[in-house]
């Protein structure tokens, strides 16, 4: 059983001893989601691979984008954009340095988990500071979505709700699981190029029994040591989209798709029932 293990991360990601970076949202030491990052982290480990984890609380990481940000000042003060402001800064070495270090783990990670509690049906705000600030020079760049920065790494979210699975069903008061991971998944995620995995979701676990916890973790170590097989959720294409006509879907590519009963994606639904689980499972 080692050695299929460990010839599915051979042939998966090319070989076997490769970089996993975690980064990593809950102040507590005893909460779920630390177990969760801990079992991934020994899991993981035991495979071969090298495991960081940015550990944002325990770090103090900085939260807001602002100018401080880059060093030697900014090149149009008037007219602020921290989107471009922080590629150009990145491009000419001027970043703060807590962004450097942290872009410099990001450099060298091949797969990247996002471990968090669900907060508002988003990630904490610690969190999506650290998306705004170190992801931030990837937003102004011409290549995006599947042709991103980032096409040839993988990335994943691992959560925790405060709430059953039924209460993110497409009849729950919340809303539809996959409509709101959306803007994380593909808005963040596939903006950048990431290969997206299907998330791993921990539905309640703070009401669960001992035995029901032991059992969420113990379905996500077996989960890591299969990564193997996993295709990644399915995004549309950029040359799917015309550039000319405001990035619209082309004619041809609305021909193929017009006699499907559901729609392209979550987002490019096209007018037709969204994919079912398009978000949450891989190539759907």
């Amino acid at each position: 059983m080692e050695l299929y293990v460990l010839f599915c991360f051979v042939l998966f990601f090319g070989f076997a001893a490769k970089k996993v970076l975690i980064v990593y949202a809950h102040e507590s030491p005893a909460s779920f989601n630390a177990a969760a990052k801990d079992a991934a982290v020994a899991t993981l480990t035991a495979q071969g691979c090298t495991v960081e984890v940015s550990d944002l609380y325990a770090m103090k990481f900085k939260a807001a984008a602002t100018t401080e940000d880059i060093t030697g000042g900014v090149k149009d003060a008037e007219n602020f954009s921290y989107a471009k402001e922080i590629k150009l800064a990145s491009e000419e070495g001027r970043l703060a340095d807590d962004i450097k270090k942290e872009q410099e783990k990001l450099k060298e990670a091949d797969l990247v988990i996002f471990q968090f509690p669900m907060y508002w049906s988003s990630v904490p705000a610690i969190m999506k500071g650290w998306m705004d600030r170190v992801l931030g020079f990837t937003y102004a760049q011409e290549k995006r979505y599947s042709e991103g920065i980032f096409k040839d790494k993988k990335a994943m979210l691992s959560f925790t709700t405060d709430c059953p699975e039924s209460v993110y069903s497409d009849t729950g008061i919340n809303g539809d699981i996959n409509v709101t991971l959306w803007p994380l998944q593909n808005g963040i995620l596939n903006y950048c190029g990431f290969q997206v995995f299907a998330p791993q979701i921990f539905w309640d676990p703070a009401t669960g029994s001992p035995e029901s916890r032991s059992s969420m973790l113990e379905g996500w170590r077996t989960r890591l040591q299969n990564l193997c097989g996993e295709a990644s959720v399915y995004f549309a294409p950029l040359d799917y989209f015309d550039k000319e006509k405001g990035f619209l879907l082309k004619p041809e590519v609305k021909e193929k798709y017009a006699s499907k009963e559901s729609g392209l994606t979550v987002g490019i639904h096209m007018g037709k029932p969204l994919p079912a689980n398009s978000q949450t499972k891989a190539g759907v």
